[in-house]
């Protein structure tokens, strides 16, 4: 596995991590057992950046890690997040960045995950009601105290990146970042940069609408949170298809699967950049991975970038609700 710098003041991870969130909710059903050995697995191969959230499944996905854990001496980072509340049964959240939360939330998550350490924490959304500079006041008690070592912020403004990385240095910006959401290129990647904080990209193959599986909404486990997302909705889906279709088939062309030639793509937008992308299945997780060999031409990325120009996806990333807190 090829490493990347998270950061000038960070470690050296994989240069793809493994976003676990889907192994405990919004994709249907999951396996327990089937996850555990999937990270594992991940960790065998050289993966060693999980990316988790205290909202996943209320708490259940930073568990599985620490079970999935166990007996693991190798090399391993994790990043979890606060900031996002909801009551379980629901999707509808609200947003708490005040300094007595984040340090509630770092010790509970600390338990679930079996640690002593944060290795990486998020500000998951920014709470608007909470001067930023509190919330990363806290959050720079915590790494005084020994309890978070690197701290990042999610889906943040570029003002409030500014902000945040006057107060302690950010490690990581987390927004999403894919072939068909690409507004970071433009406003956040230029602030990261300067400021010399790594990048990292949640949901890079669209929330798999971008390797060509999802081929029709039937595709998607009855539970599954994308079909109330605009964007595989009615004619949006069908619009977003056929862009889909033309990325299948410059794959085709150079004889790798749609999911590595999309990876491949976002590794050449720059050296700062990681990928986190997330699977609950081992032949997804082995393509994953092998997309850190697809070196790309000049003239492939443009072939990239023609068949998915900046704009031409239809439909919003989220539903209403999880818009709350983009651009905070």
């Amino acid at each position: 596995m090829k490493k990347r710098r998270l950061g000038i003041n960070g470690p050296e991870v994989s240069a793809i991590g493994l976003g676990c969130m889907g192994m405990s909710e919004f994709y249907g059903a999951s396996d327990d057992i089937q996850s555990k050995q999937l990270i594992r697995e991940a960790l065998k191969e050289g993966v060693t950046m999980l990316d988790t959230a205290d909202m996943y499944g209320h708490g259940h996905n930073e568990m599985l890690i620490a079970e999935a854990l166990k007996g693991w001496s190798g090399d391993v980072f994790i990043a979890t997040k606060f900031g996002i509340c909801r009551k379980k049964g629901s999707y509808e959240r609200t947003i708490n960045g005040r300094p007595e939360y984040v340090k509630s939330s770092a010790e509970d998550s600390l338990r679930r995950l079996g640690r002593e350490v944060i290795d990486l924490y998020y500000i998951h959304r920014v709470d608007t009601a909470v001067p930023i500079e509190d919330t990363v006041g806290a959050m720079a008690d915590l790494v005084r105290e020994g309890k978070v070592r690197y701290i990042g912020i999610s889906e943040a403004s570029e003002a409030t990146i500014r902000r945040a990385h006057a107060v302690h240095p950010l490690t990581a910006v987390q927004s999403e970042y894919s072939l068909w959401t690409r507004r970071v290129e433009q406003l956040t990647l230029p602030v990261t940069r300067e400021l010399g904080i790594g990048f990292v990209a949640y949901s890079p193959l669209g929330r798999g609408f971008l390797t060509g599986a999802i081929t029709t909404m039937e595709t998607l486990d009855p539970g599954d949170f994308r079909k109330f997302t605009p964007r595989f909705q009615g004619d949006n889906f069908s619009h977003n298809r056929r862009l889909v279709q033309e990325v299948e088939a410059i794959a085709h062309r150079r004889s790798v699967t749609t999911a590595q030639l999309v990876l491949a793509w976002l590794l050449s937008k720059g050296d700062d950049i990681i990928p986190i992308p997330g699977t609950r299945h081992f032949p997804y997780l082995r393509d994953n991975i092998d997309a850190v060999d697809v070196a790309l031409t000049g003239d492939e990325i443009e072939a990239i970038e023609t068949a998915v120009p900046v704009g031409a996806v239809k439909g919003e990333r989220y539903p209403e609700a999880g818009m709350i807190g983009i651009d905070g």
